[in-house]
């Protein structure tokens, strides 16, 4: 991912610093392992020096990989020489006892399950964050009237605080499954070439998954099913899907012909290179942009399942970009989502005129329930209410002057729904009787 999108916290995680780190620390841990097993030679005293002892120099690694074409094979030779170098002349070398029995799959796959523990606690981090700041500003709008929208048309008046609010729940759900999903990607495997535990004994593994706070794959091949990181690509897609839903709404409320919400806009900020006045929702557009390359890469991840036998290496090269570009992009969204949110800036004039807009017509389900509570079918009802709002929307369509909605049905001999009732529907709030119900139910939304 480029740097533009990468935040160092994150970045820093999927960097070779960080899973050389990781390496050694399994390979020292593995070697305390063996140490404590007794059962080949190396002793506590040879495992403490290589605690010591062990590190690595990236530079030297790189140097070293040009030439043998393998990363863990020159990430050992480099940490083994500053193993050894210290080591008397002549006396036995402590670092052949790095990688004993093991193979490349077992240091690199456990490692890659680490970091994406890692990365993944980040996400959820983000999520709990922006959560938190959705629930906040829902009881903060709870009483801002607005428009509810159907397939982009008014539909009934709702308040703006329960789009923050179904946000927020949305919100929860993610963290529900990135919780699962990093607990089901929280294992480790050194079981050797085909997993058969043919040079090292179980004991090892489950030593050094403790003490990563991994679990021990129960039955791994040569590497841990790819079915662990499928699940976690496709719970950051969905996850990523949620950003892309706030950040679409965003951009459609800032248009200048519903102009409802906006970006904050900073000072200095410039809009357009050709058009001084531009107010564009650039960075929710660059949401909606990055959520793509989130969902795309989770379909990398399912193709990576399906691999040759006990292994091949054809997930390997895909999950490198794939996997650090989801965290990477996906935190990024989330900086974003966090930013915007917290500053969104509201219209509530623009969204009372918007609701005013089309002169009443919002109102129409509650007159057709009136007019069947009056003794005349559903049928006859809908012809009443559809006729007179047919009426009213071409002269809106049009910009024509016209009379309103409810003025057309005042004049309709067929509308025997009285004047007073006419009032009270036709009060927005009406429609609002019961919203302490869903906001009740905010309350009791935690994200811890």
């Amino acid at each position: 991912m480029i740097d533009r999108y990468t935040r160092p916290e994150m970045g820093h995680i999927f960097s070779l610093e960080n899973k050389y780190a990781v390496w050694q620390e399994i390979e020292v841990l593995a070697c305390e392992a063996q140490a404590e097993l007794g059962k080949i030679g190396i002793t506590k005293e040879e495992a403490a020096w290589i605690r010591e002892h062990a590190t690595f120099n990236k530079e030297e690694v790189d140097a070293i990989e040009a030439v043998t074409n393998h990363d863990v094979i020159a990430f050992l030779t480099n940490m083994g020489e500053y193993i050894d170098k210290d080591v008397p002349e002549g006396e036995p070398k402590p670092s052949r006892w790095v990688h004993f029995g093991m193979t490349s799959s077992d240091l690199g796959d456990t490692a890659l399950c680490y970091q994406l523990v890692q990365a993944t606690d980040i996400i959820i981090e983000d999520v709990k964050k922006l959560g938190e700041i959705c629930k906040r500003r829902a009881f903060e709008e709870r009483d801002t009237l607005c428009a509810g929208r159907t397939h982009g048309i008014h539909a009934e008046p709702m308040t703006f605080g329960m789009k923050f609010g179904s946000w927020a729940w949305e919100l929860k759900r993610d963290l529900d499954r990135l919780v699962d999903a990093r607990k089901n990607v929280a294992f480790g495997a050194i079981s050797g070439a085909v997993g058969t535990y043919s040079s090292i004994d179980p004991f090892v593994e489950e030593y050094v998954c403790e003490h990563l706070g991994l679990v021990h794959d129960p039955l791994s091949t040569q590497v841990i099913s790819r079915d662990h990181h499928a699940y976690l690509a496709g719970v950051l897609a969905t996850t990523a899907a949620t950003c892309e839903r706030i950040a679409t709404e965003v951009r459609n409320l800032q248009k200048t012909d519903t102009l409802e919400a906006e970006e904050p806009f900073k000072k200095g900020q410039k809009g357009s290179s050709a058009m001084p006045h531009k107010r564009n929702p650039i960075t929710m557009e660059k949401v909606c942009g990055l959520s793509r390359v989130v969902k795309a890469n989770a379909q990398v991840a399912f193709d990576n399942v399906a691999l040759w036998h006990e292994r091949d290496i054809s997930h390997s090269s895909a999950e490198r970009v794939a996997q650090a570009d989801s965290f990477i992009a996906l935190d990024h969204m989330f900086q974003c989502l966090i930013r915007v949110i917290d500053g969104l800036i509201l219209y509530p004039e623009q969204m009372k005129a918007n609701l005013n807009k089309t002169r009443g017509l919002i109102f129409s389900s509650k007159v057709l329930l009136a007019l069947v509570e009056t003794g005349i079918t559903r049928e006859e009802a809908y012809a009443i209410v559809q006729e007179n709002a047919m009426a009213t929307w071409r002269e809106v369509q049009q910009c024509q002057p016209g009379t309103t909605f409810r003025e057309k049905l005042e004049a309709d001999p067929r509308c025997t729904v009285s004047s007073e009732e006419l009032d009270e529907i036709f009060d927005p709030w009406d429609f609002l009787t019961r919203i302490d119900r869903v906001f009740d139910r905010l309350e009791e939304l935690n994200f811890d």
